[in-house]
C-alpha cells in the first residue's frame, strides 16, 4: 500500500459536535497532483465519553489514547505523530474547521521550497461568533490576509533579538499547521505547559529552517471566554512569553489601564461597523479580566 503525503494529527476530547463538522470538511479536501495519495488521520483522545472515538473510527482515523490527567499541548502531539507515514505531518485542532475544500493544498503548498520546515493557517471568526468574539480573532497575527516567509538571518542567533522581534518571527499556531516530519523527527514539539507551537518555531529557525505563514489556507476557529476563562487564558500565554522571551507583555499597572482603555475602545469601534451593540455590556468586564490576566502572568 502506498504511503499518503500528509499525515493529520488532532488531538480530541468530548469533540463530537466538532469532529461532525471537521471529519467532513476533510473528506471534502480537494488536494490535486502537488498532494499526491491524500491523507491519514491520527487522533489521540482523552478518554472522551461522547461519539468522538465513533467518528474518527468510521473516518477511517487510527485512533490512540492518553488519560485526561496526562494530556500536555506538546507531549500529547508528538504521542500521536508516531507511526506517521506522510510525508508532512497536518497539526489540527478538533475545533478548526477549515473553510473551504482548498485548505489543505494551499496549507502544504509552501513546502515545495525545501527550506520550509512549516507553515501554518489564516484563523478566521465563525459567521455566528458575538462581536467581541469575532473582534478577538480578527485582532491576532494569525487573521492577516498577508503572506510572509521568515527565518534567522545568516550569522544572527535568535538570543541576540529584542523581545518583540523575537515573538514576532517565532509566530507558528498549531490550532492549523503542517510540519515537515523529517523536520519534527529531529526537532519534535517541546514538552512545555503552553506555547509548545511557538516554542518548536524557535528551535526550528535557530536550526536554520523556514517558517510560512499561508493566509491561502483558511480556518475558522474561535473562543467565546467568560472573565474568568480570559483571565487564566491570557496569563497562561504572558507567563509563556516572559518565560520564553523574556517579554512583558503587561509590565505595569499604567500598562494594565491603557490596555483596558485599548481593547474597550477597539470593541465599540468594531461593534459601530459590524453591530451587536447589545455585547458592549459584557466589554470592560471581558477586557479587564483578559489585561489583568496579561498583568499576573508578566509578573510571574
Amino acid at each position: 500500500m502506498s504511503s499518503p503525503r500528509l499525515s493529520i494529527v488532532l488531538p480530541t476530547w468530548e469533540g463530537e459536535r466538532d469532529l461532525s463538522r471537521l471529519l467532513p470538511a476533510l473528506a471534502a479536501q480537494e488536494l490535486g497532483q502537488g498532494v499526491g495519495q491524500g491523507f491519514e488521520i491520527l487522533a489521540v483522545d482523552s478518554g472522551s465519553k461522547d461519539r468522538s472515538r465513533e467518528l474518527l473510527e468510521r473516518a477511517g482515523a487510527r485512533v490512540g489514547e492518553v488519560e485526561q490527567r496526562s494530556f500536555r499541548h506538546g507531549a500529547t502531539r508528538n504521542q500521536a505523530a508516531k507511526g506517521a507515514r506522510g510525508e508532512i505531518l497536518v497539526f489540527l485542532s478538533q475545533d478548526a474547521l477549515p473553510r473551504d475544500p482548498g485548505f489543505l493544498a494551499a496549507l502544504v503548498a509552501p513546502f515545495a521550497d525545501p527550506r520550509v520546515a512549516g507553515a501554518y493557517a489564516r484563523i478566521l471568526p465563525h459567521e455566528e461568533d458575538d462581536p467581541l468574539t469575532a473582534r478577538t480573532v480578527l485582532s491576532a497575527p494569525e487573521a492577516s490576509a498577508e503572506a510572509e516567509t521568515r527565518e534567522l538571518a545568516q550569522g544572527t542567533a535568535l538570543g541576540s533579538l529584542d523581545d518583540a522581534a523575537r515573538a514576532r518571527l517565532c509566530g507558528f499556531n498549531d490550532v492549523a499547521s503542517a510540519i515537515r516530519r523529517s523536520v519534527f523527527e529531529a526537532i519534535p514539539f517541546p514538552d512545555v505547559e503552553f506555547g509548545e507551537d511557538v516554542a518548536w518555531a524557535a528551535r526550528a529557525l535557530e536550526a536554520g529552517w523556514k517558517i510560512r505563514f499561508e493566509p491561502r489556507a483558511v480556518v475558522l476557529h474561535s473562543h467565546r471566554y467568560s472573565p474568568a476563562r480570559a483571565y487564566e487564558r491570557y496569563r497562561v500565554d504572558a507567563a509563556f512569553h516572559r518565560e520564553h522571551f523574556q517579554r512583558r507583555l503587561r509590565p505595569s499597572l499604567f500598562s494594565v489601564a491603557r490596555g483596558v482603555v485599548h481593547e474597550v475602545r477597539e470593541d465599540w469601534r468594531h461593534v459601530a461597523r459590524h453591530g451587536g451593540f447589545a455585547h458592549l455590556l459584557r466589554s470592560p468586564f471581558l477586557r479587564a479580566a483578559q489585561v489583568l490576566g496579561q498583568y499576573a502572568g508578566s509578573r510571574g
